[in-house]
């Protein structure tokens, strides 16, 4: 089943993208969820008009998201968790805990744009993947301390 998305779909595509899913899973979750319209002919041509119009657009987007890249550079982040004897964390290190220390470093980041590379379950040097556009991805350097 070929659709458009209509919204960013996270291990699936972004926006405007046509691609190809298992019927189920479109007309049972992207559909009625609103994500997603069927990739018919007057679709692909309304898509295409706007993609058309909106390319102007597009470029400032990617310049923004490459501009709060070149801000994150290579910073390196502590984030503070309560941590045992054996060195590991009680709890978790969640995307909201990195995200609000980006901001206390001055960028603006939103936690649904950041994932691990490796879940954090201990004190040491970890690396999170911002997703800040289809075509910008940076690499955030953090360090779990002991609060």
């Amino acid at each position: 089943m070929e659709i458009i998305l209509k919204d960013d779909v996270k291990g699936l595509g972004y926006k405007n993208d046509i691609v190809t899913v298992k019927s189920g899973y479109g007309r049972n979750f992207l559909l009625p969820q609103g994500l997603a319209m069927l990739a018919d002919k007057t679709n692909k041509k309304i898509t295409a008009e706007n993609v058309r119009q909106a390319a102007h657009k597009a470029d400032k987007i990617k310049g923004d998201a490459q501009a709060i890249a070149d801000q994150i550079g290579a910073a390196f982040l502590e984030i503070p968790a309560k941590i045992g004897e054996s060195g590991k964390i009680f709890g978790r290190v969640t995307t909201l805990q990195l995200a609000e220390a980006l901001k206390a470093k001055g960028v603006d980041v939103d936690r649904k744009r950041l994932s691990f590379d490796q879940e954090p379950a201990a004190a040491g040097d970890f690396t999170a993947t911002a997703n800040l556009h289809k075509e910008v991805k940076h690499t955030v350097n953090f360090r779990v301390v002991a609060e």
